[in-house]
């Protein structure tokens, strides 16, 4: 046994004073008083032994009563077996407050609230004078009410810091001894190699494990086509992933376009396993449309809604530089609403058109002069697209044009024609139905339709995607990717003397789909909450308040100002600490909404694999002593365990009440243990 606060044994001095106490009521003379006979025969008849045995054993309890006392403001305890001499120190409490502590458990109650309750627990095994630490709400030392109260005010939030970057924050903090943290140990976000190897520091990890249950979510959500057309109906591809532990046999899913369900299907999903599903939606205008789809999965339910945004998309911008006459491809463009088309003289190129336009065409330019190559070197690296029609030209352009694909990034391209020489017409092979290209386009394919036929001027290497090949297994319009864009490549001229594919059914389609994936929307369908910053190109006036927070993010009631700078004309935002919740936010500039962002907790926090008690020790190893795994399943809480392992068994209340046993015997003895009663005396003869 040892003593907590061994100078309150001074205190034994004060049992003197029952023993003083008793030998002055052994020298104090008894008197009874009486008149008559009758009292006599009242008088209780003590011998001296009596006496003397009645004063010792009240003695004795007045003892034992001040000794318990003193013992108890001593506290004494049983040394726990691992008790080791600690200097003090901060104690620090971490608490995981990602999404994924919404899961129940056993009993249950969901991971996060077991996980304050044991904290909370915390500072009855160590002194009141003890600090306290909570990364997780604040940076500064707290007391043990201010610690308790910080405890109650935590909560889940959606871009909670992981467990790791909360214990490399931790310590850097001086002084702190122990560190306790609370979490569900996630497979996939928890790293033991961020708690320091300092023996000083001693670390209990504490598993809170989750009830076995599968976990479907949305995983992503993406277009079949880029371009949106309102009216038209989108193939939208749901793809749903299990991170839990069992399989979902039965899962319903439905999306929801507005406030309006468009679509719903139920899905079969094993553990740790995807799935996707393709279903068609439809706008019917062109305004930003707030969509979710909607996952039935219980008891898992913290992901359940994936938040996504549908908007038609704009005209698309296309430049066509060409000779002065209007060509095949002007006359495609020109016929669709959707596109807005300009028309560019090879020799008055309008270099802001140029840079402004999604889709270039470049159709039997003869001539490239440096002004222009740059430009269209310039374009396409920040994100354009480019179509090169070749002309039939002579040994000049033929160098500008190379001069050119090395530019961008195409090798091996080789000119076929020399001047003067007559063209070769051959057969184009019929497109692939497999081609992603021609996705939605065909169909059924027909292996005996009549394909145009042309002159191929050029020839090259297989580095590129090809999208029509000619018979023999030449290329004839191949893809290529360069920048941030890409570069179509046709083989042949489309003149009349080389090709007849402008006269064919298959021209409109393949220049509509070259129009449409050129379209680069820099705005995504939806945002997850952990990625940071946010690039968008929205059209935001007033270049001179670059570096003023003047766009702000709003969700209901709440505004925030995000940090934002302004680069290579897009607006990029950095999400900050107050945007915790998914759902979505309007971006305001000037009280005017430019678009609005769908935000949604992290796919990590979806994948409920976790760390085990046993796996945790296998992972420490018998190499860091300083760590200690707590079960944080079982009906003993932490500090019960802390206490018993690291501080010892406590004494005090059995000093208390020992103590108040002697006082009770005392009590007895003063009540019962008196003179008994005389026998009857002889009747005395008158």
């Amino acid at each position: 046994m040892a003593l907590t606060y061994p100078w309150f044994l001074l205190g034994l001095l004060a049992v003197a004073i029952p023993i003083v106490i008793h030998f002055f009521e052994l020298r104090r003379p008894q008197r009874v008083l009486f008149t008559n006979v009758g009292f006599i025969r009242e008088i209780k008849l003590v011998t001296a032994r009596q006496r003397k045995l009645k004063h010792l054993l009240i003695l004795a309890a007045r003892i034992g009563f001040v000794s318990f006392l003193v013992l108890l403001f001593c506290q004494p305890f049983i040394p726990a077996p691992e008790q080791r001499q600690q200097a003090g120190g901060v104690v620090t409490a971490i608490i995981d407050s990602s999404p994924s502590m919404a899961v129940e458990g056993e009993d249950g109650q969901a991971l996060f609230d077991h996980a304050i309750e044991q904290a909370d627990e915390l500072p009855a095994v160590y002194p009141a004078s003890a600090r306290y630490l909570l990364p997780t709400t604040s940076n500064s030392l707290l007391t043990q009410s201010a610690f308790q109260t910080s405890l109650q005010r935590a909560s889940i939030s959606g871009q909670a810091k992981s467990v790791t970057s909360l214990l490399d924050k931790s310590q850097r903090v001086a002084d702190v001894r122990q560190t306790f943290v609370f979490s569900d140990f996630q497979k996939n976000t928890f790293d033991l190699r961020a708690i320091s190897a300092d023996s000083l520091n001693q670390t209990y990890l504490v598993p809170l494990p989750g009830k076995r249950a599968a976990n479907v979510y949305v995983d992503s959500v993406l277009l079949d086509d880029a371009f949106v057309r309102s009216g038209s109906d989108i193939g939208l591809r749901v793809r749903l992933r299990n991170g839990g532990a069992l399989a979902a046999t039965d899962c319903q899913v439905k999306v929801f376009v507005g406030n309006r369900q468009v679509a719903a299907f139920r899905a079969a999903v094993n553990a740790h396993e995807s799935t996707a599903s393709t279903v068609r939606v439809r706008l019917e205008s062109s305004a930003v449309q707030q969509c979710r789809v909607e996952v039935e999965d219980f008891p898992v339910t913290f992901d359940n809604t994936y938040f996504f945004t549908l908007q038609a998309s704009p005209q698309i911008g296309i430049l066509n530089v060409t000779g002065p006459r209007e060509t095949a491809v002007s006359r495609v463009y020109r016929n669709e609403s959707m596109f807005a088309l300009s028309n560019n003289n090879s020799q008055t190129v309008d270099y802001n058109q140029l840079n402004a336009a999604n889709l270039i065409v470049l159709e039997e330019v003869p001539r490239l002069g440096n002004a222009l190559q740059e430009n269209l070197l310039r374009a396409v690296n920040q994100g354009a697209t480019l179509v090169i029609v070749p002309p039939a030209a002579g040994p000049d352009a033929q160098g500008e044009y190379s001069h050119l694909f090395r530019g961008l990034g195409i090798g091996g391209v080789q000119w076929q024609v020399s001047p003067g020489s007559a063209p070769v017409l051959q057969d184009v092979a019929a497109p692939s139905l497999q081609n992603p290209f021609f996705q939605d386009v065909f169909s059924a394919s027909n292996q005996r339709a009549v394909m145009p036929k042309v002159a191929p001027v050029l020839r090259w290497s297989r580095s590129g995607t090809d999208v029509l090949k000619m018979r023999n297994g030449d290329g004839f319009l191949a893809g290529f990717p360069s920048g941030k864009g890409n570069v179509y490549l046709f083989a042949a001229p489309f003149g009349a003397a080389y090709s007849n594919f402008t006269q064919h059914a298959l021209f409109v389609p393949v220049m509509y789909r070259l129009a449409m994936r050129s379209y680069r929307s820099e705005q995504r369908l939806a945002y997850r909450l952990n990625q940071g910053t946010i690039a968008l190109g929205v059209p935001v006036q007033g270049d001179k308040q670059q570096d003023e927070p003047v766009v702000s993010l709003r969700k209901d009631s709440s505004t925030v100002i995000p940090a934002q700078r302004w680069e290579g004309g897009s607006l990029r935002l950095t999400l900050p600490a107050a945007v915790q919740e998914p759902g979505f936010y309007q971006v305001e500039y000037n009280n005017k909404v430019l678009t609005t962002l769908a935000l949604n907790l992290s796919k990590a926090e979806s994948e409920l694999s976790y760390y085990s008690a046993a796996e945790l020790r296998q992972l420490i190893g018998s190499k860091r002593p300083n760590i200690q795994v707590y079960e944080g399943g079982t009906d003993r809480s932490v500090a019960a365990h802390y206490k018993a392992q690291r501080v010892g068994t406590p004494l005090w209340r059995y000093c208390l009440l020992l103590a108040l046993g002697c006082l009770l015997v005392e009590v007895l003895l003063l009540r019962f243990a008196g003179s008994r009663k005389s026998q009857p005396a002889a009747a005395v003869a008158a």
